[in-house]
């Protein structure tokens, strides 16, 4: 045989091992905590894959057992590109495990019909309401037409910047179900037919952590929204931002625009406030008719109410990370929805970021206020340490 073509041949056969030596990116995630995680999202940056955002589908694969893990590419700034890949491993205590990034030629195949688990929505049919919700929780909160109309004095207006939770008792979503039987007529979200409903006053309160400025001794608040923007839904999570129109505060005025994201397997969402005019801000819990609990855990920067509502019992909190929050008070007061337990935080860059929710008796994830502290504590611990990352 001629040398020259087993030389060629050779050489052919090297360059193909080689290429088929190359490994797709490996992603090596560390628990650092001694107790189990789960339900935590590691988002990573799709550049720094290599790989382009158009990609149809981005696959994160576990190496130990080789099965895929849900993943959701996202848009994290609301510049119409997909910049994040989201999946959410379970690491055990002190441990580590390799995930390898695969992509897929094949297009999603998730029915177009069903609601993701981690939703939100504008409801125009609801005068104005924007809800969202995963498979433990549901909230919403009102905008500009609910606003005009207790200014022009219509019936069924809101006016009110606050936070309201749907008190959900099921896995799957409902917001789409229960505005849907509400305004057909074929039954009223505000009476629990086995899902849940929505029983939870919210008024000029503050809810589940709205804001307020506390100048001298009042606290001033913001009105409805004015406009949004839904950046993602998913099996893993759905972030929106809502702006409001700029407000006075004793004279100082403060704009105002709110980025949340609800994760799937949380109870709380994540509020992202970019504030002008202030250096620091307070994110209240309604305390309905103060017969509940307040607690307060400055160590690890949350506070919590528990109370009886009707045939049960609800816990609210709020977490700020990194020692962001700088005082608390418990305000009460005789004027009607008024009374709220806040958390005095510290913004960073124009920034206050809190995580804020709740957790009701009756769905069984929370059955007294022991339970539901020990997960704001545990939540607490996991943001100040995170599940770090490595990309190989």
């Amino acid at each position: 045989m001629n040398k020259l073509y087993i030389l060629f041949c050779a050489a052919t056969l090297l360059l193909s091992c080689g290429e088929g030596a190359q490994s797709n990116k490996k992603i090596v995630v560390k628990n650092t905590m001694d107790f189990d995680r789960a339900f935590e999202t590691v988002s990573i940056p799709i550049s720094a894959l290599e790989l382009d955002s158009s990609e149809n589908n981005i696959v994160i694969k576990d190496v130990s057992t080789g099965k895929n893990l849900v993943s959701q590419k996202v848009d994290s700034n609301g510049d119409g590109v997909l910049d994040e890949v989201l999946f959410q491993p379970e690491i055990k205590a002190n441990a580590e495990r390799t995930f390898e990034v695969v992509v897929s030629d094949e297009l999603d195949t998730v029915k177009t019909d069903v609601d993701p688990a981690c939703y939100s929505r504008f409801v125009p049919e609801r005068t104005d309401d924007y809800a969202w919700e995963n498979n433990r929780v549901a909230f919403r909160t009102y905008g500009p037409t609910a606003q005009k109309m207790i200014e022009d004095g219509v019936k069924g207006g809101t006016l009110s910047s606050g936070i309201d939770a749907w008190l959900k008792r099921v896995d799957y979503p409902i917001i789409n179900k229960w505005y849907k039987k509400d305004l057909s007529g074929g039954g009223s979200y505000h009476k629990d037919t086995g899902e849940g409903l929505d029983n939870f006053h919210v008024g000029v309160s503050r809810g589940v952590g709205g804001i307020a400025k506390k100048m001298d001794t009042t606290y001033y608040i913001s009105r409805n929204f004015t406009s949004w923007k839904t950046l993602s839904t998913g099996p893993i999570r759905t972030s929106f931002v809502l702006t409001y129109a700029d407000w006075n505060a004793a004279g100082e005025k403060i704009s105002e625009e709110k980025k949340i994201s609800l994760d799937y397997g949380n109870n709380l969402s994540r509020f992202e406030v970019t504030l002008k005019g202030t250096d620091t801000i307070s994110a209240g819990l309604t305390l309905h008719e103060k017969e509940g609990e307040r607690d307060v855990n400055e160590e690890k920067g949350w506070i919590s109410y528990w109370e009886p509502l009707q045939d049960s019992e609800l816990g609210t909190g709020i977490v700020v990370p990194v020692d962001k929050m700088v005082g608390y008070e418990d305000y009460v007061t005789e004027r009607k929805d008024e009374s709220n337990l806040f958390a005095h935080i510290k913004t960073e860059n124009n920034k206050a970021v809190y995580y804020t929710g709740f957790g009701w008796k009756k769905s069984g994830q929370y059955n007294n206020k022991v339970e539901w502290q020990a997960y704001l504590s545990r939540f607490s611990d996991c943001l100040k340490n995170p599940l770090l990352f490595t990309i190989k």
